[in-house]
């Protein structure tokens, strides 16, 4: 079988190396996992992402902690499992990164205190003021807030910096919030400044409720409101992230509440939703009683906006998994990691539509990472638009289609497709309205739960404009419509790399214009390995 010609070899040479890894020497965890040096991971494999974020080895899930410091490094935390290629022995671990596409493997952040304790979801704050009282003569210490998992509760705990976010020490008078009677599904909290006070948001999971509460200091926390009951339940709320967001083409801001759920996304599995509202440092309130999902895809989940960008900005990642089948992708086998994360997104709302507030999202400034042109085409008419993208190390594409003077006939496609096996991944826009997506063409996983084809309704604005963007890198494609009013991250894992674009349209009358646009990306983590291929991260940070 191709899977096995393919694949074998690679999986032969790099797990043994992680496995050596793994048993290196150094200051350890409970669990056994070092703690004052970065994992070094693999980055070689041909199912790897070369420009999204992924664990050096073992499972990796949602965002933690997201922040951007003053010296304009983002901070990315997640949660991971540095054991074993399923969830578990839960840690925080840690990443650097002055772009957002350029990552540098930092050692693990936060660590169990024992092998009864797991360290789950949380979020990060710099507390330039310092009303925790941590950080005398410094402005740029962090305060971590996170949940402690154990099997008989779920308390919220704080840990502080002093260093910018590398090391991290334990607040001694943590728990800082936790229930009586205890509970099993208290959990994930987000932080953000309020005026002159903190705001967490946690989510009681089962109860389908989320917690406000307030704080002076990020010790001590007071119960300001509850909110429940709205948008899609599933069967339970997790990662819920308050933040505010510009709205487009103004000056104007508002407020999000997303809520992450899971199980009883539409599609199955775990899905973000969001509800635009208003906040007035204590209480959330809806503009309606709809319910808005962040994707229309089925891989992005529990994500997180990063703390400290500017009141015009809103930057947002997100775990480009399900939960239904990201323990079993074929990626653990065969090269000893699972997971990554979307590329980071720009994120306004805007009400464009008969629906009212839509979130809009769009790659963050993804021309960073051009680096050879592809193909263009001023006007493609009725015809296609082939490229080979063979040649690209990164194995990762972006192309951008521009539609004017539609009407209600004529479609837009797409293919990647592999020269070798003839797999693909499609999509495509019919021009009344209706986009769809299909990933079930590639023949390297197949799970019962790994849904094939999506779609959405993206009815063409009036002035006959249409925007498609398209991002894919080697297993992961993600597609943004109308300027990101509606986007799809969906996984694939073929037998043989996809290295072939085709872009076509059909039917379209004289005076529609199609303008296409296919750039070759740089690889990222090519950037960050030694000559013998290995990410070993940053050794520079040592805890004493």
């Amino acid at each position: 079988m191709i899977l096995t010609s393919i694949f074998s070899i690679s999986a032969l040479l790099i797990l043994p190396i992680l496995s050596a890894f793994a048993t290196g020497s150094g200051r350890r965890s409970a669990s056994g996992v070092p703690q004052d040096e970065p994992i070094p991971g693999n980055y070689s494999g041909p199912l790897r992402p070369q420009i999204h974020f992924s664990p050096p080895i073992d499972f990796m899930n949602d965002p933690n902690g997201c922040f951007l410091d003053a010296d304009g490094t983002w901070h990315l935390y997640y949660q991971y499992n540095p054991t074993d290629l399923i969830a578990g022995n839960q840690h925080w671990g840690h990443a650097t990164s002055k772009d957002l596409y350029h990552w540098e493997n930092q050692q693990i952040a936060i660590s169990p205190d024992n092998n009864t304790q797991q360290i789950f979801t949380g979020s990060a704050v710099v507390d330039v003021d310092n009303t925790s009282g941590f950080f005398p003569n410094q402005d740029n210490g962090v305060v971590a807030i996170y949940t402690v998992n154990t099997a008989t509760s779920q308390t919220q705990n704080i840990a502080y910096s002093v260093d910018g976010g590398f090391t991290f020490m334990k607040f001694e008078g943590n728990p800082v919030v936790s229930l009586d009677p205890p509970s099993t599904q208290f959990r994930d909290p987000k932080v953000i400044c309020y005026d002159d006070h903190w705001v967490m948001t946690v989510s009681y999971a089962t109860d389908f409720v989320i917690g406000f509460f307030t704080s002076p200091d990020l010790k001590s926390w007071t119960h300001a409101s509850n909110f429940s009951h709205h948008g899609l339940l599933g069967l339970q709320y997790e990662c819920p992230n308050l933040v505010e967001v510009p709205v487009a083409d103004s000056s104007d801001s508002m407020y999000l509440l997303l809520i992450s759920i899971n199980p009883g996304a539409p599609q199955g599995g775990s899905i973000t939703q969001y509800l635009p509202g208003s906040f007035n440092g204590t209480h959330f309130q809806t503009v309606d009683d709809a319910a808005r999902l962040t994707d229309f895809g089925k891989d992005n989940y529990a994500g997180q906006f990063f703390y400290g960008t500017d009141p015009s900005s809103a930057v947002f990642i997100a775990w480009a998994s399900n939960w239904q089948y990201g323990q079993v992708v074929p990626t653990g086998p065969l090269e000893g990691w699972r997971s990554s994360m979307s590329i980071p997104r720009s994120i306004s709302i805007a009400n464009v539509t008969a629906t009212g507030w839509d979130l809009l999202n769009t790659p963050y400034n993804i021309s960073s990472l051009f680096a050879t042109p592809l193909g263009i085409s001023s006007n493609l008419g009725n015809s296609n638009l082939q490229v080979d993208y063979s040649s690209i190390q990164s194995g990762a594409v972006y192309f951008q289609v521009n539609v004017t003077n539609a009407g209600s006939g004529g479609m837009l496609n797409f293919t990647f497709l592999s020269s070798i096996t003839q797999e693909s991944v499609k999509g495509g826009f019919f021009f009344d309205g209706d986009f769809w997506l299909d990933r079930g063409r590639t023949n390297g996983f197949d799970n019962p739960f790994f849904t094939d084809k999506f779609s959405a309704s993206n009815p063409i604005a009036a002035s006959g404009a249409f925007t498609l963007e398209a991002v894919i890198d080697r297993t992961i494609l993600e597609v943004f419509l109308d300027h990101g009013r509606n986007s799809a991250t969906s996984t694939f894992f073929p037998t043989s790399p996809l290295d072939t674009l085709v872009v076509s349209a059909g039917g379209l009358g004289d005076d529609v214009v199609v303008s296409v646009v296919v750039w070759g990306l740089r690889d990222a983590w090519a950037d960050m390995a030694d000559p013998d291929g290995i990410v070993r991260g940053n050794a520079s940070i040592i805890t004493t």
